[in-house]
């Protein structure tokens, strides 16, 4: 069985008979990656979905004039996916990136379905999805609703690793602004402190 403190945090043992955790548990694969490196290709099929345990990474698509636009960020404890790839079997619309360095989890799609019949897994993911889609949807109405500078202060309390950790031109195009106004906000916000 893999011995991982990590996927422990994840699937809770008191959560799981020890046979349900040992078979979930070994349907994962440890994986290191490398910065820039892609885990989830643009116009390719997603197989495998990632638990992150350390590191950074970016979802990301090109726009119609041609811009690098990063839509998501990824740390410690997210899941990496492109839901409609991974289940329905259609190209990703978008590409996923690391942004440093690190080491996550995946399992293959034939492998996860071997797990759905245990509630408590399907549990484990669905909540997963409804937070997913909660944090993808509160971004879209922000960027739309919500002046830069707010969207700044939220990603700091909300994600204080990312600020740290991503460089700022994606941090830019995440909050729907140029390098330039993230630039005017920080110097902005550092006056005011």
């Amino acid at each position: 069985m893999v011995d991982s403190h990590f996927l422990y945090h994840i699937f809770k043992p008191e959560n799981f008979s020890k046979e349900e955790l040992g078979l979930i548990l070994n349907q994962f694969e440890e994986v290191g990656f490398k910065k820039n490196e892609y885990l989830i290709e643009k116009d390719k099929v997603a197989n495998y979905y990632y638990f992150v345990e350390s590191g950074f990474l970016r979802s990301y698509t090109i726009d119609l004039e041609g811009n690098d636009i990063t839509t998501k960020f990824f740390s410690a404890q997210d899941i990496v996916i492109d839901w409609h790839s991974y289940f329905l079997k259609n190209p990703c619309k978008e590409s996923i990136q690391a942004l440093t360095d690190g080491k996550c989890w995946k399992i293959l799609f034939s492998d996860f379905m071997k797990l759905f019949h245990i509630e408590s897994f399907r549990e484990v993911g669905r909540t997963r999805l409804v937070k997913n889609y909660f944090e993808l949807k509160n971004h879209t109405i922000s960027v739309i609703s919500d002046p830069a500078k707010d969207r700044y202060l939220n990603l700091i309390k909300e994600k204080p690793s990312i600020v740290q950790n991503v460089p700022l031109k994606h941090i830019a195009t995440y909050l729907g602004i140029t390098d330039t106004s993230l630039s005017r906000i920080r110097k902005e916000i550092a006056i005011n402190r």
